[in-house]
């Protein structure tokens, strides 16, 4: 019996579990930055056709396994779940919202194909893969549901919902039941606090970052630790490039963080890590004012960030109202 499981880079771990025989997992970002196009998403499953063009696809993550033969790997996952006669494809995503939007995207793209699975299950993973240990995993219960599809049209409706050109839709789905996708809501909800309040223009994890700042907290190594936001939504690299619009913008909220990262290249990851520890926070004059609800960051500063499909300028700026759990449109 062959088993394979998908999960999200969180569950990279799963692969020294010991429950399948191949662990697949997918790398996309989706909570930073413009979506990747359904074209892009379909290569990367589809495997790679065009040899010149070496564009990253599902296996790349994978690692190699004697009994796999190498050009194998480079067609599409389905097929070659279908030559290596896999008995059950199992999906392990975590309530991070990543992983929960890889969920909604990995179904709605097996509900799209010409013949769904029989064999695909949903493990309810209601702990952060992440953090969890390989040789406890290997022996946890981890509850099993069968598909319907019914859950291929819910996760299809968050995903088309989170890929809208604004957040009402995703909105929307708070009032709706999810079925057996329960952990799709609270991400939603999660993601949808990282809009700009309604108050203080600032999404939650900004927020919390001036609040870190304020209490002492002025080294990017204790905001950068896991867990010390109390946010599941940004890896380090984004709470990176959030600190810099909170510092580098017109009217900065955060003094302190070096003026290196505002010219040097994205990919140098070596000297970005560097400018991040030489530096030394403090909130700005305005940055304690909008800390206290006095001022909006926004009417200060511009912006251009996308959140799902919604880009977010100043003359569209969707924002959140967490009090009322309420969108509030431009």
């Amino acid at each position: 019996m062959r088993r394979v499981i998908l999960t999200s880079s969180s569950g990279v771990g799963l692969a020294h579990a010991d429950r399948a025989d191949m662990v697949v997992p997918f790398i996309f970002r989706f909570v930073s930055g413009p979506l990747p196009s359904a074209e892009h998403l379909n290569r990367y499953l589809g495997g790679r056709a065009n040899r010149i063009f070496e564009e990253i696809i599902w296996s790349d993550c994978v690692r190699q396994l004697p009994y796999v033969q190498r050009l194998d790997r480079e067609g599409a996952l389905l097929c070659f779940c279908e030559t290596y006669g896999v008995e059950f494809i199992e999906l392990w995503f975590d309530p991070e919202p990543n992983s929960q939007l890889q969920l909604i995207w990995i179904l709605d793209y097996l509900r799209s194909r010409p013949s769904i699975p029989a064999n695909l299950r949903l493990r309810f993973v209601d702990f952060e893969l992440r953090a969890a240990d390989p040789a406890e995993i290997r022996h946890r219960d981890v509850r099993e549901f069968d598909i319907a599809e019914g859950d291929f049209e819910i996760a299809s409706m968050a995903w088309e919902a989170y890929r809208a050109p604004t957040p009402a839709l995703c909105a929307g789905l708070l009032d709706r039941p999810l079925g057996k996708l329960s952990f799709v809501k609270p991400a939603m909800e999660d993601l949808l606090a990282e809009l700009p309040s309604s108050a203080t223009g600032l999404g939650a994890t900004e927020a919390r970052l001036l609040e870190l700042i304020a209490s002492g907290h002025n080294r990017t190594d204790a905001l950068f630790r896991p867990g010390a936001l109390g946010s599941r939504v940004f890896d380090p690299w984004e709470l990176g490039a959030l600190l810099e619009g909170l510092a580098f913008g017109p009217a900065p909220a955060i003094a302190g963080l070096d003026g290196k990262l505002a010219t040097l290249d994205p990919d140098n990851a070596r000297g970005r890590n560097a400018a991040f520890r030489r530096s030394r926070l403090s909130l700005t004059e305005l940055g304690r004012a909008v800390l206290e609800g006095r001022e909006d960051f926004r009417r200060h500063n511009p912006i251009r960030r996308w959140w799902g499909g919604t880009l977010l300028t100043n003359e569209r700026l969707w924002r959140w109202n967490p009090q009322t759990r309420s969108l509030v449109a431009p």
